[in-house]
């Protein structure tokens, strides 16, 4: 499985030039900031993508924007590549590095340096890890929205590259819609300050370009974020279904009505055994497919929205309707989704999938999903977002056996195949990273791809930039 990807070539010329790179960029760092020993480069080898790995030839860990400034400025002037890196949480194997590259790492960075109550923004470093936003503001009545499941090791800063969403973005949006400004550095050094505090900022929306870039257009050190205030109240609600096609045309109604939870996630029965075992969370055993429905507001507002919710609910045969009690009830019925990978791994290895499709499309792709997934010879575990159409289907298989590893990532290429095929995209919230760079081609046509390579290339023309990533390898523009 570890070849089936490819990655580009080596630099000769920079692994020759390996000793004196590392000695410079020691004169650049200090020693805690540099890791060159290849015991030590190990653990950044590879990310949360963890069937591929490549050891880096060295590693940076600024503490600075000066520091990542100098350090990109020297790798410029040498031709060296760059892979930027956060937590490592990527489940595309966007942070996996290659031998000839340096990876900047910006956990070192991890001050938050303004809560700005007034305007209802934050500034923090890019490793400042998601939770400790919202944690920061909390006692002030304010959360940061956007909650990946990897929340309490992913940063803003992968967050920014990656544009992370996670169960609440179905009102609060991704991380697009709740970044504000940056601060980054390019390729070659230089410093750059795009957005701010305000909602808009004049000129071309290039933060818009710059969130979801996958590192491969710069390194954000710093950025500044909306802050929202808590809700009233908030209410998760359990709907047990018999079937997943049941539930998945139970969420397109829902939407189709107007109405607007501020999450609805999905689990099918394999994820459902799971995350209880974990968990402890309460959720119903017998039944097919699970959405967990959060409502928030007044007491009032709640009551309303839910009843129109259940009377859905019930058309779509609905046989479990479970209220939460207590804000301990609450915490668990989350602890257990977000606790749904971890738990589905002290099973079996897997293969994360990241599929959006058109909530009108929902029953028809998790049907599709269940066929090639019986095709192969598999099991599977669903579990996603589906108030926005991102499905997770988690792919269960045997990492030790290289036939089954080559089944399982068949099978997941053929259900991002599928997402495009039914009108959605190769990717929510995961990126592309390697893991889905091949199959580009399947949702861009060449003239599209050729100006998304035009734009990458005006930020980065020597492709410097986590290079092996986003883009097929053949036919990129010359460099």
């Amino acid at each position: 499985m570890s070849d089936a990807i490819s990655f580009l070539a080596p630099r000769a010329d920079v692994m020759a030039r390996r000793r004196q790179i590392v000695a410079d960029l020691a004169d650049l760092l200090p020693p805690e900031c540099l890791v060159s020993e290849p015991r030590e480069l190990m653990p950044f080898e590879t990310d949360a993508f963890v069937s591929y790995r490549r050891m880096p030839l060295a590693v940076a860990l600024p503490r600075s924007t000066a520091e990542v400034a100098a350090v990109m400025k020297y790798c410029h002037r040498y031709g060296i590549p760059v892979v930027p890196r956060g937590a490592g949480t990527s489940l595309s194997g966007g942070a996996i590095p290659q031998e000839d590259a340096v990876v900047v790492c910006v956990s070192k960075m991890n001050r938050i340096i303004e809560i700005d109550l007034f305007n209802r923004a934050a500034v923090v470093e890019a490793g400042v890890t998601n939770l400790n936003i919202s944690e920061a503001v909390s006692a002030d009545g304010f959360f940061y929205a956007p909650d990946p499941s990897s929340q309490l090791a992913c940063t803003i800063g992968g967050n920014i590259g990656m544009n992370s969403g996670g169960a609440h973005c179905l009102k609060y949006g991704v991380t697009t819609n709740n970044l504000l400004g940056v601060k980054m550095v390019l390729v070659d050094g230089t410093i750059i300050d795009l957005g701010g505090k305000g909602l808009d900022a004049g000129g071309y929306d290039l933060l818009g370009l710059v969130c979801g870039h996958e590192g491969q257009l710069g390194i954000v050190t710093e950025a500044t974020v909306r802050l929202i205030a808590k809700p009233e109240g908030a209410r998760p609600v359990l709907f047990g279904f018999p079937t997943s096609e049941e539930a998945g045309s139970c969420v397109a109604d829902i939407i189709a009505s107007g109405i607007i939870p501020v999450a609805i996630e999905f689990m099918d029965k394999p994820a459902i055994e799971i995350c209880e075992a974990f968990a402890k969370a309460g959720y119903p055993l017998d039944v097919g497919a699970l959405l967990i429905v959060e409502v928030e507001g007044s007491e009032a507002e709640m009551d309303v929205m839910l009843k129109d919710i259940v009377d859905i609910a019930r058309r779509h045969g609905v046989s479990t309707v479970r209220e939460c009690q207590s804000a301990t009830e609450a915490a668990l019925i989350w602890k257990g989704r977000k606790s749904a990978f971890g738990a589905t791994g002290r099973i079996a290895d897997y293969i994360c999938m990241d599929g959006t499709v058109p909530l009108s499309q929902l029953s028809y792709v998790l049907n599709k999903t269940s066929e090639i997934i019986e095709r192969h010879g598999l099991r599977v575990a669903n579990v996603f977002h589906a108030g926005d159409g991102n499905m997770h289907p988690l792919i269960l298989f045997n990492a030790n056996d290289p036939e089954d590893a080559a089944r399982a990532e068949a099978a997941g290429m053929e259900i991002l195949k599928l997402c495009v095929d039914a009108g959605g995209c190769l990717t929510g919230e995961h990126g592309v990273g390697i893991e889905k760079r091949d199959l580009m081609r399947h949702q861009y046509s060449d003239a599209d791809l050729f100006q998304q390579m035009a734009v990458r290339a005006a930020f980065d023309p020597g492709w410097l930039l986590n290079p092996s990533k986003v883009f097929p390898l053949e036919g990129r523009q010359p460099q």
